[in-house]
């Protein structure tokens, strides 16, 4: 269905990937995985025959649909007259199967409703459910879970299970990705290739720990072996005969050839260590919230909603889709207007936001200028904050427009720890993420001693910050966080 043999690919001077090969059958269920901008994304042009390797021979046999995070701008959704006609284009479901599934994925509209005038989320719903009716015979999905709440995500592992064709998905859900997938195909960025996995992604995980654990174990073998060899150069160092002076010389050879074939670790084991500034001190209670309600269109979204956040205090805010999560977050940020109801804040408050639309960000500038303009900090502690961040040096005089959604995304959270917040509201901050940058940004969040309220979907990350309270919505209800409690963890 799928052969790549030796397949080289690369952009402005950057390589992407190096002589890599690998194959998929027909009928196969692959997860595609690996960091922010190692290359995902562009493994579906190069399928899709929107760009071409450089070199070597990409074949790809069957029809093939394409799902991606976020649709913005399909010619058929702006040109369909009602959604019906977009999702089921040759008519092969019934009406009220086509409802159930919008349900599902919790598209509350009707099969009249005109798709052009829906926000990206329920675009994107509706795109999913078209490539799911049509069946093709390879289907690519680029994070197909991001707008989905439990109800959502069950109902694409249930899909998972019984379809009949070849599919590639993109996923940063763990338990999308352990249920239903028969091979792991893992973008290295180190190695430039793109390697193949038997089996679900935790057994990838444990293969590629121990092949982790080898790598470092050579590494420190060859910096020993190094470190005897300089050693030895000393001592030979005081002496002035020929003879001396081409043993000096051979060893020196040697040195060079072994760090020649030093392999670069990846960043998951090089250990970067950072410290966060302490946030400036405020009030027992910084921010209170009295009575909200607000409404659109006639259509209630929440009413009555009150909550006091204490200092250092972390607040879980969920609910299913449609809830009024975001909505709660745009009238405390004062994005929206409340129709009633008073927000209290100490003057000392000083708020970091981070929203999914990266609104703050100028694209035109590098991550440098950014810093600059942003931060009062030395570049002493900025660069293992951004080191740890998955941003070497050489990447900060990068333009922020052309990182990709995950990397914004890290981005947006380094910034957040380096500018003295002592209240940070996170709106889904894992959306765009994969492991190892949800990883990176969870123990980052889990040294920040501020308060903390957010929004996530991602069970482990939740756990993970382990909230001192969760605050329900619509039903304003509050508990006291408990963890690994399922009563208290639905999401």
């Amino acid at each position: 269905m799928i052969v790549a043999k030796n397949i080289s690919y690369g952009y402005s001077r950057q390589e992407v990937y190096v002589d890599s090969s690998f194959s998929v059958a027909k009928g196969e269920l692959i997860g595609l995985v690996g960091p922010n901008g190692a290359g995902k994304s562009t493994l579906f042009k190069l399928l899709l025959g929107e760009d071409e390797a450089s070199t070597g021979k990409l074949q790809v046999q069957g029809k093939i649909g394409y799902v991606p995070q976020e649709v913005k701008h399909d010619p058929l959704l702006e040109s369909a007259v009602d959604i019906q006609s977009y999702i089921d284009p040759e008519m092969k479901k019934e009406a009220w199967e086509l409802m159930v599934m919008l349900e599902s994925l919790e598209v509350n509209e009707d099969l009249n409703t005109l798709p052009k005038i829906l926000s990206g989320g329920q675009r994107t719903k509706l795109a999913l459910l078209r490539a799911i009716i049509q069946e093709p015979d390879i289907l690519l999905l680029d994070e197909p879970t991001n707008f989905l709440d439990t109800e959502g995500k069950r109902f694409i592992m249930e899909f998972l299970s019984e379809y009949p064709h070849t599919l590639i998905v993109i996923s940063h859900d763990i338990n999308l990705l352990d249920q239903h997938i028969d091979k792991i195909l893992a973008v290295n960025p180190t190695t430039k290739k793109i390697e193949e996995y038997k089996g679900n992604y935790s057994k990838y995980i444990k293969l590629k720990s121990n092949n982790d654990a080898m790598l470092l174990k050579k590494f420190e073998n060859d910096q020993k072996e190094i470190n005897r060899m300089k050693k030895s150069l000393l001592k030979m160092a005081s002496g002035s005969t020929e003879k001396g002076a081409r043993a000096r010389a051979s060893v020196q050879n040697r040195i060079d050839r072994i760090k020649d074939k030093l392999p670069e670790l990846p960043k998951e084991i090089r250990g970067i260590k950072f410290s966060l500034p302490e946030p400036k001190h405020t009030s027992e209670i910084p921010l209170q919230v009295k009575d909200l309600s607000i409404s659109f269109e006639d259509s209630k979204i929440f009413s009555d909603v009150s909550l006091s956040i204490g200092r250092g205090e972390r607040i879980a805010l969920y609910g299913p889709n449609g809830a009024g999560k975001s909505t709660f977050i745009k009238i405390l940020m004062s994005r929206l207007q409340p129709d009633s109801g008073e927000i209290v804040k100490d003057p000392a408050l000083h708020i970091g936001y981070y929203s999914q639309e990266f609104e703050t960000f100028d694209m035109s500038k590098t991550i440098m200028e950014m810093i600059e303009e942003k931060c009062g900090l030395p570049l002493t502690q900025i660069l293992p904050i951004f080191a740890s961040f998955n941003f070497p040096r050489p990447k900060l005089y990068q333009k922020i427009g052309t990182l990709s959604g995950g990397e914004k995304t890290r981005l947006s959270i380094a910034m957040l720890m380096l500018q003295n917040y002592n209240l940070l509201i996170l709106d889904e901050p894992t959306t765009y993420l994969d492991m190892l940058s949800q990883r990176t940004i969870l123990e980052a969040l889990k040294t920040y001693k501020g308060a903390m309220l957010f929004v996530s979907h991602t069970e482990e990350f939740v756990q993970g910050l382990s909230p001192n309270r969760i605050m329900h919505l619509p039903e304003n209800k509050i508990k006291y966080w408990i963890p690994k409690d399922v009563d208290n963890f639905v999401l």
